[in-house]
């Protein structure tokens, strides 16, 4: 009834051990392929992103959170408004709408003022147009608005005033 072979178990046992160490050293040479390729050393050290830059961002970010804490008084003041509250105008500008959205639900949830939003977007709005591809541009606007709302446009740059022409002939 409860017949149960132990002479076949440890042939088993053995067997699978085998093949789980094939696995993982077949595994470990096809995944491990890719690094060592990588750390041969014939890359430059420009290709690969210094620490010191990464640690200069997240130092960069700390202290503009903690600036805005200082000049803003109550609930848009707090890290977890100014985070959110900043990349909900973010996205905005950008036409992001339904991450915008998402976000602004979080912001709603703790308990952060929307009408910081609207008068720091509306800041960003007169400020007039953004280079797209210069994204420190956006975020420093963002960051001076969400700290100053009131914040006076900036003046119009020579690159956008109208080209003068002589005598009224076109240029060729």
């Amino acid at each position: 009834m409860g017949f149960i072979s132990t002479s076949g178990t440890k042939a088993s046992m053995a067997w699978r051990r085998f093949w789980c160490a094939f696995c993982v050293l077949a595994f470990s040479l096809t995944a491990g392929g890719g690094a060592f390729a990588q750390g041969s050393g014939s890359g430059s050290p420009a290709e690969k992103p210094p620490a010191e830059k990464t640690l200069k961002d997240s130092q960069k970010k700390i202290d503009e959170i903690a600036e805005a804490s200082r000049v803003l008084t109550g609930a848009a003041g707090n890290p977890e408004c100014v985070w959110l509250g900043r990349r909900v105008v973010s996205l905005l500008w950008r036409d992001d709408l339904d991450t915008a959205f998402r976000h602004l639900d979080l912001y709603d949830r703790f308990g952060c003022p929307s009408a910081h939003i609207q008068a720091t977007f509306r800041c960003l709005v007169r400020q007039g147009d953004i280079d797209p591809k210069a994204q420190e541009t956006l975020n420093g606007r963002v960051h001076g608005c969400w700290l100053n709302p009131g914040l006076p446009p900036e003046p119009a740059t020579a690159a956008k005033a109208p080209a003068a022409t002589s005598g009224g002939t076109a240029p060729r």
